[in-house]
């Protein structure tokens, strides 16, 4: 969060965790600060072994305070994996008792509050709010209803929720690092927030983000949130097929994946053309055409799969703009094969967000394809740029169990109808 002139935000990835210090002046970013480091303890989004994440999270953490001078103390973070879900809430909230009101910002941010409440639950923990539209009287579909008369307002929040227990461990994690949460993002949403520009808010478009061990899937009709879908699969996915079919262990087949994986017609490749791999001790020559279809087969499930999903949601033809990140793009002829199973045009996404525009000008970190690292980073940090806070989000400092958790959202409740 902005403290002391800067933002630090973390991606806590499967395979990696990377890091953006940002200098912030008059609200503006001055420079921003990278590294990034592998990560350990993290597997489909989820801490799996909190010892080795905090490991790998101090060692960072203590190389950018060593890099910039900064005693780092507050975060922002991201969250993914299996425990995001997504929920809709309702709530209607009277106006006036007769007649008509002009409706104000008040109005909106008190219905919005009541939507939140009756949305919540004791297992999870709301990350983000997103009012999806309003109604006032017989109008549906009001995108800003503040200066509208009406009798009553009416909001549908669009509600991305995280597992209370796993945000509870990664607070204590960050704790343990010797530094405090002071704001939380879906990996996705933070992602996306780097990359559309005014062009991605115009229309449907689908943005889709391929991790090392999750995808996830975004659908945004004119730059508001639709839905949000989590796939467990990603990169390594390609990696343990040419781990398994080569026999090599995971550490080798990445490798291999990086220098000779290729999509598309692998048996344009001639049958005795071999490839040496050579690690330490090892050494193996492979066929290059086999190494080709392992990789090939393997990316056409990953894009089948989220084809599959995509259209469970909306019409491929409708789609105005297709957005893909990831380093996985980066494996030779993926984004034609997501073009070839989908049977639409797919673009790799790029720094669009104006706040960030001109630093991923000067800044080596993020020339050529190296940015893909650090997009959510950029995400978050453009994010508490919009938010103008210093972060007081409820997952700061969850509940200590579900008894107080429970106690605090009848509080919530309680204050909201009585």
């Amino acid at each position: 969060m902005i403290n002391n002139n800067y933002i630090c935000a973390i991606d806590i990835g499967s395979n990696k965790i990377s890091v953006g210090l940002a200098r912030i002046k008059k609200h503006r970013i001055e420079d921003i600060l990278f590294d990034c480091l592998p990560s350990a303890g993290v597997k489909e989004g989820v801490i799996v072994d909190a010892t080795q994440l905090v490991v790998c999270l101090s060692k960072i953490i203590k190389s950018l305070r060593d890099k910039s001078g900064l005693k780092i103390k507050f975060i922002h973070t991201n969250f993914s994996g299996k425990d995001i879900s997504t929920k809709h809430s309702h709530a209607i909230i009277p106006l006036a008792e007769r007649g008509n009101k002009v409706i104000t910002s008040t109005d909106t941010a008190r219905a919005n509050e009541q939507a939140r409440i009756l949305g919540s639950s004791l297992d999870d923990e709301i990350i983000h709010v997103i009012p999806s539209s309003y109604s006032i009287d017989s109008k549906n579909n009001v995108i800003n209803p503040v200066g509208l008369y009406s009798h009553r307002l009416e909001v549908d929040l669009y509600l991305v929720c995280a597992r209370l227990a796993s945000l509870q461990s990664l607070s204590r994690v960050i704790n343990q690092c010797g530094c405090e949460i002071r704001s939380l993002s879906f990996s996705g949403l933070a992602t996306s927030k780097a990359v559309f520009g005014s062009k991605e808010k115009t229309g449907l478009s689908v943005f889709c983000d391929i991790g090392s061990d999750v995808t996830e899937l975004l659908i945004f009709k004119d730059g508001l949130l639709q839905d949000i879908q989590v796939l467990p699969l990603g990169g390594n996915s390609m990696t343990a097929q040419l781990s398994e079919g080569l026999k090599i262990n995971s550490e080798l087949a990445e490798d291999i994946k990086r220098s000779y994986g290729i999509i598309g017609d692998a048996d344009s490749i001639p049958e005795n053309k071999e490839i040496l791999v050579k690690k330490d001790e090892f050494y193996k020559p492979l066929k290059q055409r086999e190494v080709a279809q392992m990789t090939t087969n393997s990316a056409r499930l990953i894009c089948s799969q989220i084809k599959e999903v995509v259209e469970r949601k909306v019409a491929l033809h409708e789609i105005d703009h297709f957005i893909m990140t990831g380093k996985t793009l980066l494996t030779d002829g993926f984004i034609e094969m997501m073009e070839s199973v989908t049977g639409i045009p797919v673009s790799i996404g790029r720094i669009n967000n104006p706040e960030i525009v001109p630093l991923a000008k000067e800044n080596s970190d993020l020339s050529g394809q190296k940015y893909l690292t650090y997009l959510t980073c950029l995400g978050m940090i453009c994010e508490d740029l919009e938010s103008k806070t210093i972060g007081n989000l409820a997952i700061v400092k969850p509940a200590k169990n579900l008894f107080f958790k429970a106690i605090n959202r009848f509080k919530e409740v309680y204050q909201e109808y009585f």
